[in-house]
């Protein structure tokens, strides 16, 4: 899953980003990776629960890298739900989980057929907070997603931003701690320490959540992110000081 970094399948992984350098290649290119891996033998399935993008730019996306994402192939290889067209943000008359129709969504999209290679992306959940959703609707949701995954034996990824000074650690809010306590793997999305840069858009970096053993998945700290470029095609990654126009 997300090449460069191969992970393995049936994790939690949390992607953060920040607003100079958002992580939307990472959701794009994890879900074409995984539907284009797909074998006649072993069918994949993906469900995007999309906040802030819609549907029309999910296809654009994955169509230039000659993917077609179809809902209404009998296969069910691939669900896009609308969150906001479906559920509204709580208020005092309705005190019941207001984020439970999508849960359904998902479990019935889930057990349509056992034993698929099924993988969950949720964008963003910082969207569902700015809109008045409860950190602990959102916790709750977030915990009941994971057991329903972990019961498909389903990748789960959550791309939650992170609010930060340009030169500073981000800003640990409740919801992101408690999304790191849940998660396997941790990719940081972040902007270049020396500001903008032509040739050189980012860079990655790859922790271990809390209680993953250390080892099998090579991790990969701030100091030695990758750093990547965007194309038209998706993201080029390199090490320090390697990609073409930087010296």
């Amino acid at each position: 899953m997300f090449s460069p970094f191969d992970l393995p399948s049936g994790i939690l992984l949390l992607v953060t980003d920040q607003l100079s350098s958002p992580a939307d290649f990472v959701l794009h290119r994890s879900l074409v990776d995984h539907l284009k891996g797909a074998k006649s033998e072993n069918l994949k399935k993906a469900i995007v629960l999309s906040v802030s993008e819609d549907l029309t730019r999910w296809k654009a996306i994955a169509a230039k890298s000659n993917l077609h994402l179809d809902q209404k192939s009998s296969s069910g290889a691939f669900t896009f739900v609308d969150v906001l067209e479906r559920v509204r943000p709580p208020d005092t008359d309705s005190p019941a989980p207001v984020l439970r129709p999508i849960l359904d969504v998902v479990v019935s999209a889930l057990g349509q057929k056992n034993g698929t290679d099924a993988l969950v992306i949720v964008d963003d959940l910082a969207t569902l907070d700015w809109f008045g959703f409860s950190v602990l609707d959102i916790t709750r949701f977030c915990r009941a997603l994971a057991a329903a995954c972990r019961r498909a034996n389903a990748t789960l990824l959550i791309r939650q931003h992170v609010l930060t000074p340009s030169t500073a650690e981000p800003v640990l809010d409740d919801l992101f701690r408690a999304l790191h306590h849940m998660c396997t793997y941790h990719i940081e999305v972040l902007p270049l320490a020396s500001g903008r840069s032509g040739a050189v858009n980012g860079q990655v970096a790859l922790h271990a959540g809390p209680g993953t053993p250390r080892g099998g998945v090579k991790l990969l700290e701030r100091s030695s992110a990758l750093q990547y470029k965007l194309t038209d095609g998706g993201a080029t990654f390199f090490e320090r000081g390697t990609g073409a126009g930087v010296l």
